[in-house]
């Protein structure tokens, strides 16, 4: 009785080891992912200014060129609202499925 009380504090010491490694792999790719997210709003906020800043000396009004940048922006954004799917959800699924049960190779 004393093997199977201690077979099954092992089984759980072990699945605390593979959770705790499993979040704490899916934190730190979150963490870099809302970095990288971070600098890109930034870059893009930047170029937004640069292209409209161009497009205004172009077509002489900085309203109209303000209305090309947000035009092109809200394209985007329906782009991506259209692939979220594909884009999101099926991604993060696969990659959390890769973390919580996938290769033992990594560790």
């Amino acid at each position: 009785m004393s093997d199977l009380r201690d077979y099954v504090d092992l089984k759980a010491d072990e699945l605390k080891l593979k959770s705790t490694q499993g979040l704490s792999l899916a934190m730190s790719r979150l963490t870099v992912v809302l970095l990288l997210v971070g600098l890109l709003i930034i870059v893009l906020a930047l170029l937004a200014v640069v292209l409209i800043q161009w497009l205004g000396r172009l077509t002489g009004s900085l309203a109209v060129a303000s209305s090309i940048v947000c035009g092109f922006f809200v394209l985007v954004l329906a782009v991506v609202f259209f692939l979220r799917k594909r884009l999101f959800r099926d991604t993060f699924v696969k990659l959390f499925i890769g973390i919580f049960y996938g290769d033992d190779q990594e560790a």
